[in-house]
């Protein structure tokens, strides 16, 4: 029982050797400080660690030199961004129980069951077929569950060594200690023409990472590769290094790396636009990536040219839902409550789809299986998690669509990895990117079998035939429009090929997308700060996305709404804590030192405009491309721009704080 286990627990008797305590990366990297690990393991070889520095990372495009001496004006800024809990719905949790021939079936908290499975299979040699990870239902994740979380193979061994199912629940105390976002510190130094034309960049990143990582590098790559895709830069210099302390460890969380460049690099344009004297939706427009050209897929090995871009189409948009002609001038407010807008713009990679066939830097594709079922209903059988976005819903809306049934004919199947293809992992925004993908090609393999079959039922050739839902039967119906009285339904063509044992008609597929395309999104932002106390409040926000065909209009807008409650909170108040002289973790709950945005923090929802742009994806089902990471990315920037339009100050570290908004407005009175 839990209460024998803690007895259990209190009966323990440990002996610690107390260590050096290292909490920031200067203390980290400075000469003789102890180091946290002495080597790390890259697959069978042992990779020696020097002055805690996880891993290096360069990358250069063009002639940095030749592009800052081309320049006529430089700006050099530093920005930092705080760690934070992912506060995701549900802790760990994890179920095991050993089976008769030695095997397992686990229900676990996970973002890929088949990837659970192998390195179950890894770490305890069992063999995959004896191992069976059933998909459960997610209460959210934000990444905090894309690698096989510490419980899992803890509970396994447990189960294992008793022979008796296990069942393990970590509180919340304990999951706060488990994952945090990167922290980073970004100097941005740019050189551009008179008239703003960016010319030559240079961006140093240092990361921490905490005690123990295997992100890094990607992580690393992701930020020069968010940063080299939001606007054209010639000539660019990137510098990124990861640095190990005795902290809670990191973990991909929602944006893997784009909330953090997004805060500095949007910061930065719109300062150098009031530099110049315009607007900063003008300048950005002026210069960011936009159709036809090529952007990194989350790093320097990943590129892909952009197909659709409604980026114009949602500034435009958002600018007059927020009135953002009729904004005051920086500064130019007086009294205790001043207002401010702000406006930012980003993206996230719809996946990390490739076109290299070999030595991609990220295992990227999907599987799904389709059934056609003998009253002419579907099933649906794909490992793909669903973090509770409507990832699956989507999907099971884009079957419908391909083989033209009802929505309501159609069901995702409950499935576990006896009972359904690989999946890679639900990150990376490409849940309907790329695994509608993998279910629209087998809704397509099975549509063509179910052609086949009525041609040969109704005596015309397949190609003539269309299947569209038929509302007043409940069925898809089959028939050729030039011979419209030959129709069948479905469900009856599905039950004649039982009847005559022509066989189920089904499809297994697996797609691997060799693209990434943008999901961008908008944010305009009003605030309204209260000079005495330094608190910001959200009065209003018009969130624009493009992300292509929109499969899901509610669920798409509740993605930007969720994205603005997270992303606020980054903004302007949360951030994890540790105690500087013995390293101990000081948020303790979200009652104690773990805020997170309350709904009360939010506008009203008549004051949250939501909005998309009409365009198309030619690679994605149907059109549609991702939305989900990107709905809070640009968040912080259009806060922190918002805040100088209120207060004529600018903010380079997050959180922005009532502390924090105090302290500047002091140094201003002072100056």
């Amino acid at each position: 029982t839990e209460a024998l286990a803690e007895k259990a627990v209190r009966a323990l008797k440990v002996k610690y050797e107390p260590l050096q305590t290292i909490t920031s990366v200067e203390d980290a990297m400075r000469p003789g400080a102890d180091p946290i690990h002495d080597t790390v393991r890259l697959e069978d070889a042992e990779i020696p660690i020097e002055n805690n520095v996880a891993v290096r990372r360069n990358v250069e495009v063009g002639d940095i030199e030749a592009g800052f001496a081309e320049s006529e004006f430089i700006i050099e800024r530093e920005y930092s961004t705080q760690p934070i809990y992912h506060a995701q719905m549900e802790t760990k949790a994890v179920t095991c129980r050993p089976e008769p021939d030695g095997g397992i079936t686990v229900w676990p908290c996970t973002q890929s069951i088949h990837n659970t499975r192998q390195l179950l299979g890894e770490i305890y040699e069992i063999p995959l077929h004896k191992i069976n990870v059933k998909k459960i239902a997610m209460g959210g994740s934000f990444g905090s569950s894309i690698q096989m979380n510490s419980v899992i193979p803890i509970c396994v061994g447990l189960a294992l060594k008793s022979r008796h199912p296990v069942k393990l629940v970590t509180t919340r105390e304990e999951d706060i200690h488990d994952h945090v976002r990167y922290p980073t510190n970004i100097r941005l130094k740019l050189g551009l023409k008179k008239d703003g034309t960016p010319v030559a960049g240079h961006m140093h990143a240092v990361v921490e990472i905490g005690a123990h990582n295997i992100q890094a590098f990607p992580f690393l790559g992701g930020l020069a590769g968010f940063w080299a895709s939001l606007y054209r830069l010639p000539h660019m210099k990137y510098e990124g290094i990861a640095i190990y302390t005795n902290k809670t460890p990191t973990c991909a969380m929602q944006g893997f790396g784009a909330p953090q460049v997004t805060f500095a690099v949007e910061s930065l344009m719109d300062e150098i636009a009031h530099e110049l004297g315009v607007d900063p939706v003008e300048y950005k427009l002026r210069h960011y990536i936009g159709l036809g050209g090529t952007f990194w897929g989350q790093g320097p090995a990943v590129k892909s040219i952009i197909r659709s871009d409604g980026v114009s189409e949602l500034l435009r948009i958002g600018a007059e839902r927020i009135g953002w002609k009729d904004r005051h001038a920086p500064g130019s407010q007086t009294g205790r409550y001043r207002r401010g807008i702000g406006m930012a713009r980003g993206f996230h990679t719809s996946g990390v789809g490739h076109p290299k066939a070999t030595g991609a830097e990220m295992i990227d594709y999907s599987g799904a299986i389709v059934k056609i079922n003998e009253d002419g209903s579907v099933d649906v059988a794909q490992s793909l998690a669903d973090h509770g976005g409507g990832t699956l819903e989507a999907i099971a809306k884009i079957v419908a669509e391909e083989l033209g049934v009802p929505i309501d004919m159609v069901g995702m199947s409950p499935v576990d990895t006896r009972t359904s293809i690989y999946d890679v992992t639900t990150h990376a925004t490409r849940g309907v990117y790329a695994g509608g993908a993998a279910a629209h090609k087998a809704a397509r393999t099975a549509k063509g079998i179910l052609l086949d079959y009525a041609g040969r039922v109704l005596d015309v050739l397949p190609d003539s035939l269309v299947v569209e839902p038929e509302p007043q039967l409940g069925q898809g119906v089959i028939y050729c429009p030039n011979l419209p009285e030959r129709r069948i339904t479905v469900g009856e063509l599905a039950k004649l090929c039982q009847l005559n044992s022509w066989g189920t008609i089904s499809a297994v597929e697996s797609v691997r997308q060799v693209n990434c395309p943008p999901a961008y999104v908008i944010y305009y932002v009003e605030v309204e700060v209260d000079t005495d106390t330094g608190n910001v409040k959200t009065c209003r926000a018009a969130l624009g996305s493009d992300c292509g065909t929109v499969v899901n209009p509610d669920l798409a807008a509740g993605q930007l709404i969720g994205g603005l409650s997270k992303g606020s909170g980054y903004a302007l108040i949360e951030e994890a804590r540790w105690d500087p002289e013995t390293g101990e973790l000081l948020n303790r709950g979200f009652w104690v030192d773990g805020k997170t945005p309350a709904m009360g923090e939010m506008p009203p929802l008549e004051d949250i405009h939501t909005f998309f742009s009409d365009t198309y994806e030619p690679s994605g089902p149907f059109g549609a491309k991702g939305l989900g990471e990107a709905s809070s990315n640009p968040c912080a920037g259009a806060y922190a721009n918002a805040l100088y339009n209120a207060l004529g100050v600018r903010f380079y570290q997050l959180p922005v704080t009532p502390e924090k908004v105090l302290a500047a407005l002091a140094r201003e009175d002072a100056a």
